[in-house]
């Protein structure tokens, strides 16, 4: 069983841990170092037992923020799975052939005018190629 030295809040422990673990002591260390780093800087004064206690609270107060997003994060992701679940349960549409869709843009008035005018120009027309006939 390997022993590690760790330092916490400028106090060295010897720490024994199991064998391909020693990583993630000195991760978890330099986490609680980082905290107990944070309290000797604002000029508290603690025991080490104290230090160590509070600079243990600071870090399980980061880990249960953690474990809360990810809790809210599996949620969410359960529920757009439900959803991309359901939009796959739905039919597929099937490609439309397209239609002619006719809209009245002129009035039927104005097209009666426009015929009865296209008219009246033909007769002119006719009148004057009968004339120069």
């Amino acid at each position: 069983m390997p022993e590690l030295e760790i330092t916490v809040g400028g106090r060295s422990f010897t720490v024994a841990c199991q064998d391909g673990e020693e990583a993630f002591l000195q991760a978890a260390a330099a986490m609680l170092d980082r905290e107990a780093q944070t309290l000797l800087q604002s000029g508290t004064r603690l025991p080490a037992d104290r230090l160590l206690l509070m600079a243990g609270l600071m870090v399980a107060d980061r880990t249960i923020g953690a474990d809360e997003e990810l809790r809210a994060m599996d949620r969410r992701l359960a529920d757009q799975g439900r959803e991309i679940d359901a939009l796959k349960a739905r039919p597929a549409f099937e490609k439309a052939e397209p239609q002619e869709v006719r809209v009245e843009v002129v009035p039927d008035e104005a097209l009666r005018r426009l015929d009865e005018l296209a008219e009246r120009a033909e007769a002119v027309a006719a009148r004057v190629a009968d004339d120069a006939a």
